[in-house]
């Protein structure tokens, strides 16, 4: 998928990449910072494969390389659990006596071997700043940025509105680091219910069912607005719902009554009901 909120995340990273390049300390980076469900894991992971694809093109005879660390924030993180996630992706195990310095070490000695140089955070809504062993998962988060010469991506829930950037620790964050809002669609002009259509059309060429004719969705992109709210995650659910249901009962076709069998979340129920405009009522002729 291609929306405005991907576009500007992988021009920004692209460009803080090539101004870290030559940099040995204090590099920049990017926080993508939304509500749930508004895309932010889609943008990070696009942007992780828009760059992953440049670099094999650029080096097509490198297979050594693995030039994308991704990683998850895990719930009440330590600095052990944190690093402990980032050893996952390369696959290296430890011994449970293994101490938090073996596996750091670790993973920036297989980093560097394998040339990584952007790496993608998400979750980081899940670090707790106001806990002790929360600032000191912040902290190795940071150890990590300077030790690799890579370019760091994070992305996590209203980041502004949880202390991410107060204190000592916040105002180092908050002045190396570029925030991108991710926000649900908007149908305020026509230029957004344009972006919003183009966006319905790309799920819908996705779709591999026999008897679905090409621009249904998209002609139902309003009524598929307001039943998402112009969330991402909830149209992508909506949408692959959908399929699956005409797959089960062999009509192998989207439908409006079929969209309106998926149940969605309670968040995009509510938005629903206050942005659906009210269908007018038909007054029954009187007969004389």
């Amino acid at each position: 998928m291609n929306t405005p909120t991907i576009r500007k995340v992988i021009a920004t990273a692209r460009l803080l990449v090539q101004l870290n390049r030559n940099q040995v300390s204090a590099r920049r980076g990017v926080i993508l910072s939304g509500a749930s469900g508004t895309g932010k894991t889609t943008a990070l992971t696009q942007l992780g494969r828009a760059h992953e694809l440049a670099i094999r093109k650029r080096y097509p005879r490198d297979g050594n390389r693995l030039p994308v660390l991704y990683a998850t924030v895990p719930p009440a993180a330590t600095p052990k659990m944190l690093a402990m996630e980032f050893a996952r992706f390369f696959g290296l195990t430890f011994p449970t006596r293994a101490n938090v310095t073996d596996v750091v070490d670790a993973v920036c000695a297989t980093a560097a071997h394998v040339h990584v140089d952007l790496v993608l955070v998400d979750e980081l809504h899940n670090l707790n700043l106001g806990t002790r062993s929360g600032a000191e998962a912040s902290d190795q988060l940071k150890y990590f940025a300077e030790r690799l010469p890579a370019t760091f991506a994070y992305a996590g829930i209203d980041i502004e509105s949880r202390g991410l950037f107060a204190g000592t620790r916040g105002g180092q964050i908050a002045g190396r680091f570029v925030v991108i809002p991710a926000a649900p669609f908007s149908h305020a002009d026509n230029g957004e219910k344009d972006a919003w259509r183009d966006l319905v059309g790309t799920l819908e060429s996705m779709l591999r069912l026999h008897h679905h004719t090409p621009g249904t969705l998209t002609a139902l992109s309003e009524y598929i607005f307001h039943r998402t709210g112009g969330m991402i995650g909830t149209l992508s659910q909506l949408i692959r719902g959908a399929a699956v249901l005409a797959i089960e009962d062999e009509s192998e076709r989207i439908t409006e009554e079929l969209l309106a069998l998926v149940p969605i979340d309670f968040a995009a129920e509510q938005s629903e009901k206050l942005t659906t405009p009210a269908k007018p009522s038909s007054r029954r002729r009187r007969v004389p």
